[in-house]
């Protein structure tokens, strides 16, 4: 459960410790003093979607830090490498003034995503709009599966038809009309043949952009090499390094008789002169390999020339026009076989769409047994919220796409009520008030929440259109749902409020020129004086705080009585 929220500089939130119980926890408050800001702050802390807008101004960052206990050993740590800390897990997130966010898991930084991630296995939020995705057909599938759990199903089936697309598109792509593929292979031929009299060889083009620079720099290179050569062998009337060399050596090794110490200095000139007449060698071998003519050159610009106009069409280097090259002769191909080619794939889309459409009904099924029992829970926790005459079914019909199927299956759903006996069951979206809708939403949420593995429920006043009896029902509800799981409700109305295991206020107020929103754990005698405000305003009299003991009374003797049940 969630034990510690602290905000620092959320919106008007300067700084805050909220310490939560497990059960059922409520925050009130009059509107606009910080109720759904904490909400906010719980979103951001789990990863959530948000913006730096929400810090507080003035403030170069906002803070917020979540502590969870009692929770079961989770394997996305041992996933992220986090460390494990068995009594409490640490989540953090910082919002910086320039966008940046920096989020740490029990000390270890991690992204965003890693963080949104975990916190979806923490803590589920129902905010205060999520009643109208009631409103949106489409999304009625999806809360569908989630009930069914056809996960497995889903993505078996999605395979199947991943392949009918792929089969498809590749079909398309080879399907043109004769005058088309007349262009086409006309144009492929032309591309195909003008490469072919280029004779292009790999990495021609750099090598021949080498043997150009050599060329032109000919003149300055043949004069580095006589000049060396010469030095090194000499002339007719001068004498080379080698010569000089050879003569040291000999007269080292005559005076090496009478002098022990130049023996090995005779070996040392012996190497000098063999090393020395090996470069004349080499330099002998480049001067005559240097015999080039101008005529070479031009050739050689002129094929550099070619290569350049065929790179503005085909490619940046050589290689890259023979692979285009090769792809050309590849498409040529496939176009002269393409109908052949077309049989074979229309032949095997048959049989792909026959796999696809037997995973799809084998989906079909799951989904109609799992809308079954929907409708039998959803009933049963709307008959507990005061809607016990509200019809509640699934309608399923097929899609009108092509071969009836896309890639969620081959099921159109959405949900139909009736909220009076004698009246056909209708769309949600046709029927239902606002009250309805928040209660079907509850109701929902609640059979989606009881095998999903997570130990606390965030309700951001969902009791928005629901008043009177329906109030009372739905704070039964809550009551009920929180001896299982931890419950965190923001709400406006009494009943509820009342019913609440542990219950905080929060208050705006200004100080220096300054708002600030304090959030205040109430006893007994703070609890009477908040319900009184909520039953009757500002103006608290005596009789509004004896309506309030008396909630109080009745919300614990209904906690009391279902204690005993249990």
């Amino acid at each position: 459960m969630l034990s510690l929220l602290h905000i620092e500089n959320i919106a008007i939130i300067e700084s805050a410790d909220i310490c939560f119980d497990s059960g059922f926890n409520v925050l009130t408050g009059e509107t606009g003093a910080g109720k759904s800001i904490v909400i906010d702050a719980i979103s951001a802390v789990l990863g959530e979607r948000t913006s730096r807008e929400l810090i507080r101004t003035g403030a170069k960052s906002a803070l917020v830090t979540a502590v969870f206990t009692g929770l079961p050993r989770l394997r996305w740590l041992d996933e992220n490498n986090i460390p494990d800390r068995e009594e409490e897990l640490l989540l953090q997130r910082e919002i910086q003034g320039d966008g940046r966010n920096v989020c740490q898991v029990n000390g270890r930084t991690i992204t965003t995503a890693q963080l949104r991630e975990l916190g979806r296995q923490l803590l589920d939020i129902h905010g205060q709009h999520d009643g109208q995705q009631l409103l949106v057909p489409a999304s009625h599938l999806g809360y569908l599966d989630n009930f069914g759990k056809t996960g497995p199903l889903l993505e078996d089936y999605r395979t199947a038809y991943e392949k009918v697309s792929q089969l498809r598109r590749k079909i398309a792509s080879l399907e043109m009309d004769e005058a088309e593929r007349s262009r086409r292979v006309d144009t492929l031929n032309y591309q195909i043949r003008e490469l072919e009299r280029a004779e292009l060889k790999p990495g021609e083009d750099e090598a021949l952009d080498a043997q150009k620079n050599l060329l032109r720099n000919a003149g300055k290179l043949m004069e580095a090499v006589q000049a060396a050569e010469y030095a090194l062998s000499g002339g007719d009337e001068f004498q080379g390094a080698c010569g000089l060399i050879s003569e040291a050596e000999g007269a080292v090794h005559a005076a090496a008789r009478n002098c022990p110490q130049l023996e090995g200095m005779t070996e040392k000139l012996a190497a000098l002169r063999s090393a020395a007449e090996d470069i004349v060698e080499t330099l002998y071998d480049l001067r005559r390999g240097m015999d080039f003519s101008p005529e070479e050159l031009d050739q050689m610009e002129s094929r550099l020339d070619q290569i350049y106009r065929l790179k503005k069409k085909y490619g940046n280097s050589v290689d890259e026009m023979l692979d285009y090259l090769e792809r050309c002769r590849q498409e040529l191909d496939q176009i002269q076989v393409a109908d052949d080619t077309i049989s074979l794939l229309q032949g095997e889309l048959v049989q792909a769409k026959q796999e696809a459409a037997k995973r799809g009904k084998a989906l079909t099924a799951a989904r109609k047994k799992a809308a079954q029992e929907l409708q039998t829970r959803v009933q049963e926790e709307l008959r507990q919220l005061d809607m016990p005459k509200v019809q509640f079914q699934t309608e399923f019909t097929a899609l009108t796409c092509e071969d009836g199927m896309d890639s969620t299956g081959m099921d159109q759903v959405q949900f139909l009520m009736s909220a009076n006996v004698g009246e056909a069951l209708k769309p949600i979206q046709k029927v239902a008030s606002g009250g309805e809708l928040a209660r079907i939403m509850l109701a929902l949420k609640n059979v989606l929440a009881e095998d999903d593995g997570i130990g606390s429920l965030v309700f951001d006043e969902v009791d928005t259109g629901v008043s009177g009896r329906a109030a009372q029902k739905v704070a039964e509800k809550m009551a009920d749902v929180a001896r299982c799981k931890q419950v965190l409700c923001v709400t406006h109305l009494p009943q509820i409020a009342a019913m609440a295991d542990t219950h905080f206020s929060v208050e705006k107020g200004e100080r220096d020129g300054r708002t600030y929103t304090r959030v205040e754990r109430l006893d007994r005698a703070g609890r009477e004086e908040e319900l009184s405000r909520l039953i009757g305003g500002s103006n608290v009299t005596d009789i509004l705080r004896d309506s309030a003991r008396e909630l109080l009374d009745q919300a614990e003797s209904y906690r009391a009585g279902r204690k005993k049940t249990v």
